[in-house]
């Protein structure tokens, strides 16, 4: 299960508009525990692929970032999120090819011209030659 505050799941969604019609994409800061994973806070990163219409990709530097920003306040990196403009809220073939980060979470909005519509959340489960994504439940709860 992902938990996470109302505020972080309005950015995630306010975030996939902003850039719609490209892939929006960020990383999800927060606690892990062996049911788990609460959002405190989100990342939010530019897309460096170069066709963000259709995928998205987090330059490392950010990555970097965003895991020195997690350590300095007690937090992990523990999941990514990222936006399918008009299409819907489904991982793709090539979203679980490029998904490295074991027991994280990967949240995809999809935006439905330029609106954010469904949001959903996948759990990668490996080991990396068999992994695989599993639906999991996205729970809205008070301050985290």
């Amino acid at each position: 299960m992902l938990r996470m505050n109302q505020a972080c799941y309005d950015l995630i969604r306010r975030e996939a508009e902003l850039s719609y019609p490209n892939e929006g994409c960020g990383i999800l800061l927060g606690h892990t525990t062996s049911d788990s994973r609460t959002v405190v806070s989100t990342f939010p990163a530019d897309n460096a692929h170069p066709e963000p219409l259709r995928q998205y990709s987090i330059d490392p530097k950010q990555a970097i970032t965003a895991q020195k920003l997690a350590r300095d306040q007690g937090l992990d990196i523990i999941g990514f999120y990222h936006s399918h403009p008009d299409h819907p809220a489904q991982y793709s073939e090539t979203d679980l090819a490029e998904a490295h980060w074991l027991d994280c979470s990967y949240v995809i909005t999809g935006v439905d011209q330029g609106h954010a519509a469904q949001t959903s959340s996948f759990v990668l489960i490996g080991p990396e030659e068999s992994k695989v994504f599993a639906e999991e439940e996205i729970e809205i709860v008070g301050l985290v």
